[in-house]
């Protein structure tokens, strides 16, 4: 039997776990960006903007809108 590379070695020392877990994925991640992928981005950043981090005295975190009068995106 061929050795192969590194992942196919681990995809066949695996395949019980993937029978469980399903398949790895081996796509590439340096691929260009959709134009729906670019509005989705552009609309998770709107999103994230109406926040802001609240740092309390204990070290702990909360989030709070910046704007409590702006209902658009809740």
């Amino acid at each position: 039997m061929a050795k192969g590379n590194a992942v196919e070695r681990f995809m066949r020392a695996t395949g019980k776990f993937r029978a469980v877990f399903g398949p790895a994925n081996r796509s590439s991640l340096g691929h260009e960006m959709t134009e729906q992928n670019r509005r989705l981005l552009a609309m998770r950043e709107a999103e994230t903007q109406q926040w802001e981090t609240v740092h309390r005295p204990d070290g702990s975190t909360y989030v709070v809108p910046r704007n409590p009068d702006d209902k658009s995106l809740r």
